[in-house]
């Protein structure tokens, strides 16, 4: 394999005669003549196939996938007589046949590329992605399902918009939101404090109203309850204890007359602390319930602007979906009319198409004696190929499937100007053959190319020839033109065999 930027050399090109006329000329540097490669695939294209040396088209045929129909390259290439690799592409298959069957191969593209476009939209559809706020924006799902999401989403946006209209920023805010916090914890531990005052008060004013002065007959009364009689000395001394007594009677109530007027002073004046600090604290309030912060306002913005761009991006699926469905009912349209096309393309060119058919049939009946025939649809998905032979219950008949078609379109060729003019053959397409049908192979494409004058190679092990088969008039060793073997001097290319 080689680079595009590699060159392709050889000592014929410096003889100018052989390339007068080729669409594309060598090169000269050093005094060697050379193409590039990929100029030397479009020379060998157009010399081999008649392809365009500049062919704008994406799916076309290539000198390097019609060349492996003629020379098949490596045992995957005989499974199937439409392949030359396993799991070869269908657009391949349709493109690259089409045009070696004669027919109108540009359909075969344009069916391709109507399938390419499908693939698209459907890509477009299958597109997921989710914002921020929850909304699948990226699904395409139905027009039904994003126009209910469009709806509400419209609807937050509406709720976020009129929020930032009635949003009022007070510069301030958050000095302001500690200043209202400190007048709430002074105003409870004014209140708390008031509270043991009041109770305080309730107090002194109870003992005040309960404080009595005992009087000296009461005690007198107790002694001679108790059966003492009492001197007069003591007497008299009862008299000064009570005097004693009222005097201490007299400082406790007017202690408590002095305290209730205190307390009651105390209370008035952190009533109107209270007030005072419940209206600053109100006012600041009123302020904190109409303004907000500038990062409230600013988070309230990008609520919004993410609401906003969850609807843009909403709005732009729909009409990526309508575009779809309209582009889906636009490639049903371009499909049935290319298929009409096709059609109508491949009734104008049915000469050909059963030029070919009556070629590989007559193939079959000279291998086995049995119709073979070539099918060749134009279906809603393109062109369809497919051939078969009645006995193909016989081993090896797959593989003499393809040698029939390979040799169908070496025969379509050598009519045509220019033409590759060759077919080559692995001994991998004769695994399984009956020696009988191997014989009859090599016969008839023995005939073929001499009729038609192509060239047909087929490389075959010693051990395969199927002397005793052929006919007498066959000489076998006179077609062969190069024997290989095991020892030093027998390898091809540098390849043992």
């Amino acid at each position: 394999m080689v680079d595009a930027g590699e060159q392709s050399k050889s000592p014929f090109l410096n003889r100018g005669e052989y390339t007068n006329g080729w669409a594309i000329q060598p090169r000269t540097e050093e005094g060697e003549r050379f193409f590039r490669i990929e100029d030397w695939k479009k020379v060998l294209g157009s010399l081999a196939f008649g392809l365009p040396i500049n062919e704008e088209r994406q799916f076309s045929p290539t000198f390097r996938s019609l060349i492996s129909y003629s020379i098949r390259p490596g045992k995957d290439a005989f499974s199937t007589p439409f392949e030359y690799f396993r799991k070869q592409p269908e657009w391949e298959k349709q493109v690259f046949n089409t045009f070696l069957l004669g027919l109108s191969w540009e359909d075969a593209s344009d069916w391709q590329g109507i399938k390419e476009q499908e693939k698209l939209l459907d890509s477009l559809k299958k597109l997921k992605k989710t914002n921020q706020t929850g909304v699948a924006t990226r699904v395409l799902g139905s027009l039904g399902e994003l126009e209910a999401a469009r709806v509400r989403v419209e609807q937050q946006l509406q709720r976020k918009r009129d929020a930032l209209g009635n949003f009022h920023v007070y510069p301030q805010y958050n000095e302001l939101q500690q200043e209202a916090d400190l007048l709430t914890a002074e105003i409870h531990d004014v209140t708390n404090e008031n509270l043991f005052n009041r109770q305080l008060l309730t107090f002194y004013q109870s003992s005040l109203e309960q404080e009595g002065e005992p009087s000296q007959n009461d005690v007198v009364r107790l002694y001679e309850s108790a059966g003492v009689e009492l001197p007069g000395l003591v007497s008299r001394r009862l008299e000064e204890v009570e005097t004693f007594h009222h005097q201490i009677i007299e400082n406790r109530r007017e202690f408590l007359a002095t305290e209730v007027q205190r307390l009651r002073r105390a209370i008035t004046e952190l009533d109107n602390i209270t007030r005072g600090k419940t209206e600053q604290r109100a006012s600041r309030l009123e302020v904190l319930q109409t303004h907000g912060a500038l990062e409230e306002y600013t988070r309230l913005q990008e609520l919004y602007l993410e609401t906003r761009s969850s609807l843009n991006d909403i709005n732009q699926r729909i009409d990526e979906l309508r575009k779809v469905e309209e582009g889906k009912s636009s490639l049903r349209i371009e499909k049935e009319l290319l298929k009409q096309r096709a059609r109508r393309d491949y009734e104008e060119r049915h000469t050909q198409a059963e030029r070919a058919i009556s070629l590989f049939n007559s193939n079959s009946q000279a291998l086995y004696d049995a119709p073979g025939t070539l099918a060749i649809n134009v279906g809603p998905n393109g062109f369809q190929f497919n051939v078969e032979i009645e006995r193909d219950r016989s081993e090896g008949i797959g593989k003499m499937k393809i040698f029939c078609y390979d040799l169908m379109l070496a025969q379509l060729w050598s009519q045509r100007n220019p033409s590759p003019n060759i077919l080559i053959h692995d001994s991998t397409i004769f695994d399984g053959v009956d020696e009988r049908q191997l014989a009859l192979a090599l016969e008839l494409a023995t005939r073929e190319s001499e009729r038609l004058g192509f060239q047909y190679i087929c490389t075959l092990n010693s051990d395969m020839i199927p002397s005793t088969e052929f006919s007498p008039e066959f000489n076998f060793d006179s077609f062969v033109r190069l024997k290989l073997t095991d020892d030093e001097g027998g390898n091809l290319l540098g390849v043992s065999f």
